[in-house]
């Protein structure tokens, strides 16, 4: 009897010292995750590199994966929509964490026009990830509550890294002569009320701008003597070289599910500046 109770003490014990399985919609979620749970968690992300949170489908070693997974972050990603039901009826034991809470969510711009949609790309904004972290570090604790100190520290660490961070885009963008930047799709809305910039997007949903559409998108960006299109390498980019080659000027990747977090929105927020000082 005594050592069938060490055995099972020790099961218990060794199933705790395991990192947790965690699955994230997408690679920057990957990333918060990762900082926060360090040794602790075993990541998984659902959106492959190259994808669109729009239309992904899990792959069949996924939902294998997801079967034995502890916790499911979730941003607000279209794709959510349809599988939470089917991944919670595979995993009923899968713990799934909003980390939108305590954010206060924006709609999609549709050509510079507001949009019923609520805009899932939070993490754009290094404030509003702090926010996230808060919400990791809650939901790993529950998990873990012997890690909770080591789960904190980990988060104001790079709670730090993302302060520091918000102040070189603000020395990069407050003072701009222009306040306008062109994208293919909308996913800098959060990024652009952050630092009082406006995002005008030429598509929405996947769907091209109609003809009049297209033509009063043009003549803005002549008039505005816009120069830089920014497009996401998850969405074909023929319609915005068109645009492009229309104003004389040019299509720039960046993308918004990058995993190198810090260096990608400095990346991004220094294409800005460049293309309003080219204007």
């Amino acid at each position: 009897m005594r050592a069938f109770l060490f055995s099972l003490l020790l099961f218990f014990g060794t199933a705790q010292a395991q990192p947790l399985n965690v699955f994230v919609s997408v690679l920057p979620l990957k990333t918060f995750v990762e900082q926060v749970g360090g040794d602790h968690v075993d990541v998984h992300v659902m959106v492959q590199p190259g994808h669109s949170p729009a239309t992904y489908s899990p792959s069949p070693k996924q939902i294998e994966l997801l079967s034995r997974a502890h916790v499911f972050f979730r941003v607000g990603v279209p794709f959510e929509q349809s599988w939470l039901t089917k991944l919670s009826s595979i995993n009923p034991a899968l713990v799934i964490i909003d980390t939108r809470q305590g954010i206060t969510l924006q709609n999609l711009e549709e050509h510079g026009h507001g949009d019923s949609e609520l805009d899932p790309h939070i993490w754009t904004s290094p404030v509003n990830v702090q926010h996230m972290l808060d919400t990791i570090v809650d939901a790993l604790t529950e998990l873990r509550p012997q890690y909770q100190s080591y789960f904190a520290q980990n988060a104001r660490a790079y709670k730090s890294r993302l302060v520091e961070l918000d102040g070189q885009m603000h020395e990069l963008l407050d003072n701009l002569s222009s306040r306008k930047f062109y994208v293919f799709h909308p996913a800098w809305g959060y990024f652009a009320h952050e630092y009082h910039l406006h995002q005008v997007a030429i598509e929405h949903e996947g769907k091209a701008p109609g003809a009049k559409s297209l033509a009063r998108i043009m003549r803005q960006a002549k008039q505005q003597g816009i120069k830089v299109i920014l497009v996401q390498p998850q969405f074909n980019i023929n319609l915005a070289q068109r645009i492009a080659d229309e104003i004389g000027g040019r299509v720039v990747m960046a993308d918004p599910l990058s995993d190198d977090y810090i260096n990608n929105l400095k990346r991004v927020s220094q294409l800005i500046k460049e293309a309003s000082s080219h204007e």
